[in-house]
Formats: structure tokens, sequence, C-alpha cells
């Protein structure tokens, strides 16, 4: 009969226990790589689409008929470059005008799109109308102005959605259209 000497057996748990702490950490960080992925990834066909409506940012007092963008309206541009970094965009639109184009273009920029402008005198039913025609699937933004924005909204939505006032620059509105056509609406004010 042989004796095992304790200083073996001290060796074996020792080592198992290391073999435990490597497993169990890299147990945990491919658990955080995997809800990481969840977060950032969203199948885009199976969604429908998102138009994401905006009021162009700020406008400065420089030129009265086509204004550019405020300092103010430049920081509200960052934020909102920042806000929809990781949104599946497949399009940017922008009105013509100055403020609208400084308010799309890092956007685009931003998501390696170009800069789609659209007619702010258009009818909001025929502008819609071409954007679920264009767009079935993916984020599209529009960035429209204080006059047009719920207009826009509500022809996407089929709903009703309050105006947008003149003083009101922080205003997203997001309308989900599913697959089966039902639709969902995120009103939503940001600082």
């Amino acid at each position: 009969m042989q004796r095992r000497s304790g200083r073996g057996l001290m060796h074996r748990i020792r080592f198992g226990e290391t073999v435990m702490r490597r497993f169990m950490f890299r147990l945990a960080v491919l658990s955080a790589l995997v809800l990481l992925a969840g977060c950032v990834s969203r199948p885009v066909a199976e969604d429908g689409a998102t138009y994401v409506v905006v009021r162009h940012a700020e406008k400065a007092s420089d030129d009265p008929r086509d204004p550019s963008l405020s300092e103010l309206g430049r920081k509200r541009v960052e934020r909102l470059v920042d806000r929809l970094h990781y949104d599946a965009l497949v399009a940017v639109y922008a009105t013509g005008y100055r403020r609208s184009r400084q308010t799309g273009e890092p956007i685009a920029q931003d998501h390696g799109l170009p800069l789609s402008s659209y007619d702010a005198a258009q009818p909001a039913a025929e502008f819609a109308a071409l954007l679920r025609r264009q767009h079935p699937a993916g984020t599209v933004l529009i960035v429209a102005h204080s006059d047009t924005m719920a207009p826009i909204a509500q022809a996407l939505c089929g709903c009703a959605i309050a105006p947008t006032s003149d003083s009101e620059y922080g205003r997203r509105i997001a309308v989900t259209v599913l697959p089966d056509g039902r639709t969902t609406v995120d009103d939503r004010r940001e600082p």
C-alpha cells in the first residue's frame, strides 16, 4: 500500500482551482460578448422599416431666408450623430435648405450614405408613400422643419401627431411600420 503525500494532493487541488478560474473567466467574457452583440446588431428585414423624423437643429440669424446652424445647433447635431451611430440607417433625407442639410450631412457621413434631397413643399402623403416604397426595411432619417415634421410622421403612420412648435428643436418621432402593416410611434423630446 502506497501513501500519497499531502503535497501532491494540494498541488492537484490548486491546479483544479486555476483551471476552474480560467474557465469561469472565459465564460464571463464570452457571455459579455454575446450580450453586447445583441445590443448592437438588429435584424433589419424582420423588423420592417423605421422612419425617424427630426427637425433641423437650431438655426443662426446669419441669413433670414436660408440660415445656417448656430453653435447650439451644431452641438445638437453632434449629439444626434452619437444617438444614431449604431442604428442601421439605410437613407438620410433633408430639404435643400442649409440648416436641414447641415443637420443631415454629418449623420449621412457617419453611416457612409449620400444625403438625399426632398422638396419641403411636396405634400406629406406623397413623400411618405415614396419613402415607404423605396425603403420597406431599415431605418430612414428625415430632417424636416417645424411645419412639416408632424404631417410627414402622420402620413407615415396614418395616425394623429401633434404639431411641432417653432421653438421646439429636440423632438424626434420614430414611426415603425411592421411587415404586417401595423405601425408604432415613439414621439419623444430630447434635450
